[in-house]
């Protein structure tokens, strides 16, 4: 059996403190599964710098030139982390048999690539890295993200429970992903959509090495609000039937009050009618909101812009002439250090 060309995909923001050994564990454990014969000596690690303000792009255009294993990819600007990851899978795919999604930061198990790849000669075209517990989390933490999971589990929205953005994918599924065109991209929703033969393998997730987290509170709610508008309009119908039942409520006091009238026991109450007009008023802007949610997406769906620009592929070579904006270095004495880097 040929050995699959395994491709690791690392996206990356602001992730100096943490990068340097990040590159080590990853070259290590890239080249112990070369060593054992279950992936191509051809296999790379592709970091994608999202467009980070520190050194990390610094690392690894360093770390390309030591390994020839270590690639890089900078994009334009700070594209998010989902589009980041499409990036690096959209550039590796073509030279690739199967990828492997992880973060920078490596609270994700890496001896787990060992079972992806596993399972991959077995047959399975997407594995899912799944988290066999939340030891390591907090109380807050914990509950918030299994309550997500079941929220979305409840709103029809198919998720791997305990799955974040860990996971083996064939070429296969990559290729396919390709047809997903919308701009709101939530992998964690759609991977499941592809329909090939899954399965998942179990892990510990581990304290961060070094920095800080990327997704502090307010950017995990944005995540999971965004996730949930993306792929169910169940919350619209929600609203729609908090508004029934609020127009029958109506009805009922309405009809309650007008007796009271009709027999002269009604007295003007201003705590009742400012309560009942903030009530209704708060509804009304939550419901607009919501709706104004699902209207911009749509408005972003319409423009078609693209999701990322690279400004630097060490990837896949040649590409458009630019600057690297690293140490007054273009693009010509870039390839002419890489050849000469090499050929020492």
């Amino acid at each position: 059996m040929n050995m699959p060309i395994l491709t690791i995909i690392v996206p990356c923001f602001n992730e100096e403190e943490v990068l340097e050994e990040t590159i080590n564990q990853l070259t290590t454990k890239l080249r112990e599964l070369v060593t054992d014969k279950m992936v191509s000596e051809k296999s790379k690690i592709l970091f994608v710098d999202d467009g980070s303000k520190d050194r990390t792009w610094h690392l690894i255009y360093k770390a390309s030139l030591n390994s020839e294993m270590v690639k890089g990819l900078k994009l334009s600007r700070n594209a998010g982390h989902q589009n980041a990851l499409l990036a690096g899978l959209f550039s590796a795919k073509e030279a690739s048999d199967c990828m492997v999604t992880i973060d920078a930061d490596l609270q994700d198990d890496i001896h787990a690539i060992n079972d992806m790849v596993m399972k991959f000669n077995e047959g399975y075209e997407v594995v899912y890295g799944v988290r066999s517990s939340r030891e390591c989390d907090t109380l807050f933490k914990r509950y918030t993200a299994e309550g997500f999971y079941k929220l979305m589990d409840k709103l029809g929205v198919k998720l791997v429970f305990n799955h974040a953005d860990f996971r083996l994918m064939g070429k296969r599924a990559v290729e396919e992903l390709v047809h997903f065109a919308e701009s709101n991209m939530f992998l964690r929703g759609i991977v499941p959509l592809i329909g090939f033969n899954s399965t998942s393998v179990y892990y510990e997730r581990k304290e961060r090495l070094a920095g800080e987290t990327k997704y502090p509170l307010r950017k995990m709610l944005a995540f999971a609000f965004d996730g949930i508008t993306s792929f169910s309009v169940t919350p619209i119908r929600f609203v729609m039937l908090v508004g029934c039942i609020s127009f029958f409520v109506s009805l009922v006091f309405g009809l309650y009050f007008l007796t009271l009238k009709l027999f002269g026991n009604t007295e003007l109450g201003w705590t009742s009618l400012i309560t009942s007009i903030w009530l209704i008023g708060g509804l009304q802007l939550i419901a607009l909101g919501l709706v104004g949610e699902y209207i911009g997406k749509i408005y972003k769906e319409t423009k078609r812009r693209p999701k990322y620009i690279i400004d630097v592929d060490l990837f896949n070579l040649p590409v458009s002439r630019k600057l690297m904006n690293m140490e007054g270095a273009d693009y010509e004495s870039i390839v002419e250090t890489r050849k000469l880097s090499e050929n020492n």
